[in-house]
């Protein structure tokens, strides 16, 4: 059982290596191992430089990169805040992208996290896994669900928290410019299940 939220990313691509993860226009459809690759290439270029943990940070803008960069801050033992340092794209998703500077200090901090560790709005990582469990067992997604989120809304509180749900289910989520899918694809986005989900 996952105690941080980068458990949580390891022990899903563990799991669930080659079904799929995300789809989004920009990236295709990445399998959950994949996304973890995109998710720590992306740590490791905000490791290049380390941020002292708890460090609260944003990412500006919406879509597939703001999603893996979120995951990647909770990975680095970094606060996500909408007030919090915006992290430059270029070093994390750019250039920086998987940078090699970045891999001891990253494999370091992983030692260090904590459910203690403090994620968002006072949350700490083990709350919000908490959270996350029993919002699951309402929903009932599983690896085999169908999310689809609206690119729009997936920097929203409610499109976070379903972003995170997903991932903590194993579902395939698409990020998609309505969220509504095609033919036998995801449900629209519902916002209503997740209101309140980061409220201390």
């Amino acid at each position: 059982m996952a105690t941080t939220l980068r458990q949580l990313l390891v022990q899903r691509a563990a799991r669930l290596h080659g079904r799929p993860a995300l789809t989004c226009p920009a990236w295709g459809t990445l399998s959950h191992a994949q996304f973890r690759n995109r998710v720590e290439g992306v740590a490791l270029g905000l490791m290049a430089r380390p941020l002292p943990p708890g460090t609260a940070v944003r990412w500006v803008g919406s879509g597939p990169w703001a999603w893996a960069a979120e995951v990647a801050a909770a990975c680095c033992g970094l606060a996500w805040e909408a007030s919090g340092l915006a992290l430059d794209p270029e070093a994390a998703a750019g250039r920086g992208f998987n940078n090699e500077e970045g891999r001891g200090p990253y494999h370091d901090r992983g030692e260090a996290l904590s459910p203690e560790v403090p994620f968002h709005r006072g949350l700490s990582q083990g709350y919000v896994l908490g959270r996350l469990a029993r919002l699951n067992a309402r929903l009932g997604w599983d690896h085999e669900t169908a999310v689809g989120v609206p690119e729009a809304a997936a920097s929203t509180p409610e499109g976070r928290a379903a972003l995170w749900s997903a991932l903590y289910a194993g579902a395939h989520t698409t990020l998609a410019e309505t969220g509504a899918g095609r033919g036998g694809g995801p449900e629209p986005f519902d916002p209503s299940a997740f209101q309140g989900f980061w409220e201390p």
